[in-house]
């Protein structure tokens, strides 16, 4: 049934001027999901208050509940369709009306980490893109049949969802900012092992995969207690994103995962001053996949001791600091950060090699990532003593990994339990951290076994480079012509 609803509900959006790719699909489903679930989340809690004898106070004012605009009922519980806006009148009072109002709960809200403020910070960086009032009360109606009561129904929405991010993230060339492999975040999650209790953090969020793979992991611990249950509820999962399209996309999918709200900041992490982080900031875990290739301005690079405009070289430096003494990390990156001889790589892999313990590099094959012609490595340490030795995996899957042919579980079962003992194999080695160069800190993945790295790329990954250099340069063109 809940297949069937989305699939229905991206047939009305391909006939909308306003939505043109998946991720206005997934950006319009998922506003009005959350409202949806909202909806249902302030009733449940109405009728627990209710059987205590207790009165709730509503979230929501009640013109402005799922109820009252999107789906009155009779008293058969059927749409009332008397009352039951449509067409224009519920286009204008979305836009006019529903929108400003739930945008106005961030200046209401007590701090960052409410409901309120959650509901604030969405509205006011989303915007409705269906324009058409009758499209809009077609999709209502079909949101309005699922149901987000039961686990079992937020276990079938969550992959569903999940679906719809990835079919978002193969859809350009920027698809990794959205979208990484599951299999080889759970394989990440398995590695670096969290512990119920631990304060675990990702500051590029994304759509907050790692977040949501690291709670399934947790909560499928056995002999948890309420009050474990309470501490992955609050007090275990924090993020950061600085797009309004893939935070509002992170709330909404930890939210389907079970994680009623969502310790996700919608913010520039890089912003932020690495002189200013206390110790009460820090985190036990970070797994995390910043994005690559950006590049940041000058007054964002002031904040960091390594400058650099490469935005995933400035993340790794804030993953290190934000790390507590003794505190994990998986980090994925663009395998040339090993090699670069640039003198931020090369400042970059002695801090992380002195302040550290680099204990596993996973040398990922190309085409992990869908959309996205980069090679890349996953960096595991721990914070607080430096590296003695690294043990290396060269992951091969025998196949050309793509869109049909992706990564999956079985892939990394090996490479996840041989990380265990760091043991030796045709495909994994270790390097003494003696041997490493001191004047480069090189950490080129070189495979004695005699599946050494290619330096050449594949013909297809250099004209995928190209295609995506044009395609930059055609929007640096564009806003210069805009700002013309």
């Amino acid at each position: 049934m809940f297949e069937q609803a989305f699939k229905n509900i991206d047939d009305v959006l391909w006939k909308e001027a306003g939505c043109t790719t998946e991720l206005d699909y997934t950006e319009q489903t998922s506003w009005l999901l959350f409202l949806k679930y909202l909806d249902g989340l302030e009733q449940d809690k109405a009728m627990e208050a209710e059987l205590e004898g207790k009165q709730y106070s509503f979230i929501l004012d009640k013109p402005y509940r799922w109820e009252s605009w999107a789906a009155p009922k009779d008293k058969h519980g059927k749409l009332d369709h008397n009352q039951a806006l449509t067409g224009d009148d519920l286009r204008d009072f979305v836009d006019r009306k529903l929108f400003p109002y739930l945008h106005g709960f961030k200046q209401k809200a007590d701090s960052a980490n409410t409901l309120e403020y959650k509901i604030g910070e969405i509205f006011g960086e989303i915007k409705n893109k269906i324009h058409s009032g009758y499209n809009l009360r077609e999709i209502i109606d079909h949101i309005d049949a699922l149901r987000f009561r039961s686990q079992t129904e937020k276990h079938e929405l969550s992959h569903l969802y999940e679906a719809k991010i990835k079919n978002m993230g193969n859809a350009g060339r920027n698809g990794g900012e959205y979208y990484t492999p599951r299999p080889l975040i759970r394989a990440i999650v398995q590695v670096v092992n969290p512990k119920i209790g631990e304060r675990i953090y990702d500051g590029a969020v994304g759509s907050a995969g790692f977040l949501c793979e690291a709670f399934d992991h947790l909560k499928s611990q056995p002999r948890l207690t309420t009050a474990d249950l309470q501490t992955l509820q609050t007090r275990t999962f924090y993020g950061k994103e600085k797009k309004s399209l893939a935070y509002v996309i992170a709330i909404m999918n930890m939210i389907l995962h079970g994680i009623e709200a969502p310790n996700i900041v919608h913010t520039n992490t890089l912003a932020e001053n690495l002189a200013d982080v206390q110790d009460k900031d820090r985190f036990d875990v970070i797994l995390a996949n910043p994005p690559f290739g950006g590049k940041e301005r000058k007054e964002v690079q002031q904040n960091f001791p390594i400058r650099t405009g490469e935005t995933a070289f400035l993340f790794l430096q804030h993953f290190i600091k934000m790390l507590k003494a003794g505190g994990r990390a998986g980090v994925v990156i663009k395998n040339t950060f090993l090699s670069n001889t640039d003198n931020a790589s090369v400042s970059l892999r002695k801090l992380l090699l002195e302040s550290c313990n680099l204990h596993t590099v996973l040398d990922c094959p190309g085409g992990t990532f869908q959309g996205a012609g980069v090679k890349t490595v996953v960096l595991f340490f721990e914070k607080g003593a430096p590296t003695r030795k690294v043990w290396y995996y060269q992951l091969d899957p025998g196949r050309n990994l793509g869109k049909t042919n992706p990564l999956n579980d079985a892939d990394l079962a090996e490479f996840v339990e041989l990380q265990k003992t760091f043991a030796d194999s045709p495909k994994s080695w270790s390097v003494d951290a003696a041997a490493i160069d001191p004047a480069t800190f090189d950490l080129s993945v070189k495979n004695p076994n005699g599946g050494e790295e290619v330096a050449h790329r594949s013909p297809q990954a250099i004209l995928d480079e190209i295609v995506a250099l044009d395609a930059e340069s055609a929007e640096v063109l564009a806003n210069i012509r805009a700002l013309i």
